[in-house]
């Protein structure tokens, strides 16, 4: 890993044993793009990257040199409006009314490891041989503003992060209208567009398209992330599959409002963009102020879809998430939400648990309705004090009654949120975002709270330190069930109304940091109607979220798959439900939703009472194993195998990382008779390790099954026998590969 500046070709060079990021200092001050993707060799001059060409009708920037036009060259952080006309990555309006700007190269730094963005969720570096940054500072002559353009190159993989921050160094106040986190300017377009889009219920589906000439892109303007679009992408070449080929993936470290998009212009050269949606920003910088972008992570692969996620999850695994559950495997739970909604009391709540921890579940979560006048989705949020008429010895007395049964206890929270039916409305109505003299819109009869202000900030926090200073809660589940609108907030002048978004997302922010530096040994998970905020900005404080509202299992398989291309299985909240599912009403045999549940944080949404005696049984079973096998499923390496997007099967497996063990999820959707047979080539393996397979009681090396492939052929293969079981819709199997003992 190093970073290099040629003084005399003016050329900086990131390089590791994976990828080589080349741009230099062009005539005009500007940086240009010069390279990015496989390492290649260090060189003095990599000057001929920077094609030039006299094109006719193109305005330029120089008199006398016909060939040097912005419009047609790739460039790092481009404004717009003078020779170039495509999209920029920073746009300034100043005093006169002007959004023109020249930021030019004024120096550089490069220091070991990698700075903290104050306020912002980031990746991050434990020690100087981890990581290197450049940091590029560019000024505008006329307002003063200076740029830092931030990179950062890990050791290990094909990283880039970036992120920019802006110094105003001048007299008159500017507004900052555009500040992208990321330009990427690519010499051709011949890519496969891949984004994670749905809506609530069914997040994270892959849509695939060809680019074509003129823009393309995804985003947010809810004061969320979404579950309509999440803040990730992937250019792929049209060959490139889960097994190999060139791909590069941006994903945004950030939870609010948000644009990645895809330019391609008249001559075929394609330019990406990531950052702060520019549609619902702006941003006043007095004189002395910063402000400081989102960071965006690149990630270039010449292996194959599988490797990119795979670098995306350790990275965002051990270098987003912190403290100390980043590390540990995660305790199994049951939630009483899908079991009791608001209708429970704290009997009830005893009741559900001691069935779970006699079943082995390891921590009780109580869900909405345990606080204020709460009995149903009206009334209640804000007042952050246990309803002691549902709870008579309020959440202090719950928790050690949950942990006098040997487990731990759990808490809901939605702190961003409140019911107008509630004290903390009445005594601040002011304490909501809406526009003065409109009309204020409600979701689920509830309004968001103005975290653009401290004091609202600090109120929250205070509710909630006092319940988790004097009652032992090991967990948090953060939820938040609508999306922001009339975003105006009456604490702030006219001409700051365009950062309040941001602030939002800051002052979430703010909360978090707050409460897991106070509370360390809490586990967080984010939750937004399910996937509505999940988003590697979440990940930095809370380590996993609940990836969907939907947990019927033939759903999550889509939403699992999906979701997997960016994030990490110790990253998806996943739970066995009861059926018919209260989502889709669809009925899944128990087993099933358990191997689906697997590939995640593993735990229950029903009350385990209303089971059969067979069913307990089988629930003992799947939480043995999950306890057996967790390390694996959440820490090991996760191939995807086959798509449920695809066809009737679906697969995917974890591999742990001595090669030893592994486990395949296989899953067929709706049954068959006389059907193909079938065979999996799985992936990971070590090919002269000898694996004993848990379900035949065969062994096969490791390169049988990775080039030949496991055989899953089963009776549907003929005609099904009438007595035979396990041969119905929506059947699944767990593979366990372990290295037999000579």
């Amino acid at each position: 890993m190093k970073i290099l500046f040629h003084e005399a070709g003016r050329t900086f060079h990131l390089y590791n044993d994976s990828i080589s990021y080349i741009m230099t200092i062009m005539k005009n001050g500007h940086l240009g793009q010069l390279y990015f993707g496989k390492r290649i060799q260090d060189r003095e001059d990599f000057s001929y990257f920077l094609e030039t060409c006299e094109r006719p009708m193109t305005a330029c920037i120089y008199e006398d040199d016909g060939a040097f036009s912005l419009e047609h060259l790739r460039q790092e952080y481009p404004v717009f409006g003078s020779t170039d006309y495509r999209q920029p990555a920073v746009e300034v309006r100043q005093e006169n009314g002007s959004r023109i700007s020249d930021f030019q190269y004024q120096s550089h730094e490069i220091t070991e490891g990698k700075p903290v963005l104050e306020g912002l969720p980031a990746t991050y570096a434990e020690n100087g041989q981890e990581a290197e940054t450049l940091t590029v500072t560019l000024a505008d002559p006329v307002t003063k503003v200076q740029v830092q353009l931030l990179y950062t190159i890990f050791a290990q993989g094909g990283i880039i992060a970036r992120s920019a921050r802006f110094c105003h160094m001048g007299g008159q106040p500017v507004y900052l209208t555009r500040a992208m986190s990321l330009c990427m300017d690519l010499p051709d377009h011949d890519y496969v567009w891949q984004q994670l889009s749905g809506c609530w219920a069914r997040e994270c589906r892959i849509r695939t398209r060809s680019l074509e000439p003129g823009i393309q892109s995804v985003g947010s303007m809810r004061g969320n992330s979404s579950h309509e679009h999440n803040p990730f992408l992937v250019l792929k070449r049209r060959s490139t599959d889960e097994r190999q080929g060139e791909a590069v993936g941006f994903s945004l470290i950030y939870s609010g409002n948000f644009r990645m998009q895809a330019e391609v212009d008249a001559h075929d050269t394609l330019r990406v963009l990531a950052g702060i949606d520019p549609e619902t920003f702006e941003w006043k910088l007095e004189s002395g102020e910063v402000f400081q972008t989102p960071e965006a992570v690149m990630v270039y692969t010449d292996q194959g879809l599988n490797h990119l996620s795979q670098t995306f999850h350790k990275l965002y695994q051990r270098r987003l998430a912190r403290g100390y559950w980043r590390d540990r495997v995660r305790p199994i739970l049951n939630n009483n939400w899908e079991a009791t909604y608001f209708d429970f009391t704290e009997d009830r709540l005893i009741e559900i648990a001691a069935k779970a921890k006699e079943c082995g579940v390891e921590l009780f979560v109580l869900d909405d309705g345990w606080f204020g006048a709460r009995s149903s989705d009206t009334a209640g949020l804000g007042d952050w004090k246990a309803n002691t008429d549902r709870l008579p010895n309020g959440i202090t007395g719950l928790a050690e009654k949950i942990e006098a049964l040997g487990m731990k206890f759990g808490l809901w929270f939605e702190p961003e949120m409140v019911n107008k039916d509630s004290d903390l409305y009445r005594q601040h109505p002011d304490w909501i975002l809406s526009t003065p003299q409109r009309g204020q819109s409600q979701g689920r009869h509830q309004h968001v709270l103005d975290f653009s202000r401290k004091e609202v900030v600090d109120a929250i926090y205070a509710q909630m330190a006092e319940i988790l200073n004097n009652a032992k809660v090991s967990y948090i589940k953060w939820d938040m069930n609508r999306s922001i609108s009339e975003c105006y907030s009456t604490a702030w002048p006219a001409d700051r109304q365009g950062e309040i978004y941001h602030r939002y997302i800051l002052g979430v922010y703010s909360l978090y940091e707050r409460l897991t530096a106070e509370f360390p040994e809490i586990l967080f998970e984010s939750c937004a109607s399910g996937g509505g905020r999940f988003d590697p900005g979440m990940l930095y404080y809370a380590p996993q979220g609940w990836v969907s509202d939907n947990s019927d299992a033939v759903e999550r398989l889509k939403i699992q798959y999906g979701t997997s291309m960016c994030y990490p299985v110790s990253s998806m909240g996943t739970h066995v439900s009861v059926t018919p599912n209260h989502q889709v009403f669809r009925c899944t045999p128990l087993h099933t939703r358990a191997n689906v549940a697997y590939f995640g944080t593993f735990g229950y949404e029903l009350d385990l009472n209303k089971l059969e005696p067979d069913e307990l049984w089988a629930v003992r079973e799947q939480i043995a194993f999950m306890k057996k096998y967790r390390e694996v499923l959440q820490y090991g390496t996760f191939y995807r195998l086959q798509s449920p997007f695809e066809g009737n099967e679906a697969a995917w497996m974890v591999v742990s990382a001595d090669q030893k063990t592994a486990l395949v999820g296989w899953y067929r959707i709706l049954n068959c008779v006389n059907a193909r047979y079938t065979r999996l080539r799985l992936q990971g393996l070590n090919p002269s390790y000898c694996y004993k397979n848990s379900i035949s009681g065969s062994c096969h090396y490791g390169d049988e099954l990775m080039y030949a492939g496991l055989i899953t052929s089963d009776a549907t293969a003929g005609q099904v026998p009438s007595e035979a079981e396990g041969y119905t819709d929506f059947e699944s199997r767990i593979y366990v590969l372990e290295v037999a003992q000579p």
